[in-house]
């Protein structure tokens, strides 16, 4: 009789270290920081939107790599675009507001589908309008269809009943870390807030 409450004792106090083991574990999983969950698409890894080779509206050539250190933005449009370019613009100028010292550490970049039209001049005088340090890219069009095809972007001119043209193009945002990596989309329309949350964990080493 000794034996078996004994060894029912022991088989008690083996189930309780258990469950305190448990319990522990469970707290302890509990505790776990969570990765920071981005609010934009997250495409890191990515075999596309590698590098680009263009000149800016100053007339100095650029690359992905002039940039390392900096949590870096890409958009494509055109400057005779009626809403969607300025808008997405103006949403990137919002954020860089909001990022208060930290915009220093952020570079957007348009780059032009349009190189006929969009010319250096042009380019400097609308990209920058809608903050200091936004820079403007223009290739010829050779340059232009090479680099819209390494970030899988459609673009094609649209004949206007009035006259001239209009180009139709992929509306979204490309969203680089600081070690150059491609990393979000942010699709047209999401607005200002989620790119902003984004990068402040880009900026934070997410």
């Amino acid at each position: 009789m000794y034996r078996s409450d004994a060894a029912a004792a022991g088989r008690r106090r083996a189930a309780i270290l258990a469950c305190v083991l448990v319990a522990a574990a469970l707290a302890g999983c509990e505790r776990a920081p969570q990765k920071p969950r981005f609010e934009l698409t997250d495409i890191t890894g990515a075999s596309f939107g590698r590098e680009f080779d263009l000149p800016d509206h100053d007339g100095r050539r650029r690359t992905l790599a002039d940039f390392r250190g900096k949590v870096v933005t890409v958009f494509f449009g055109f400057t005779h675009c009626p809403d969607v370019c300025p808008t997405t613009l103006g949403e990137m100028a919002q954020v860089m507001r909001e990022l208060g010292p930290d915009a220093e550490k952020v570079q957007v970049l348009f780059v032009t589908v349009d190189p006929e039209r969009d010319t250096a001049p042009l380019l400097k005088q609308y990209v920058p309008a809608f903050h200091p340090s936004f820079i403007g890219l223009a290739g010829d069009a050779e340059a232009t269809a090479r680099v819209a095809k390494e970030f899988k972007v459609f673009y094609q001119k649209q004949p206007l009943k009035s006259g001239g043209y209009s180009v139709d193009h992929s509306a979204g945002t490309y969203v680089f870390d600081r070690e150059g990596r491609l990393r979000l989309f942010a699709p047209y329309g999401r607005g200002a807030a989620p790119i902003l949350h984004d990068i402040r964990l880009l900026l934070a080493g997410a």
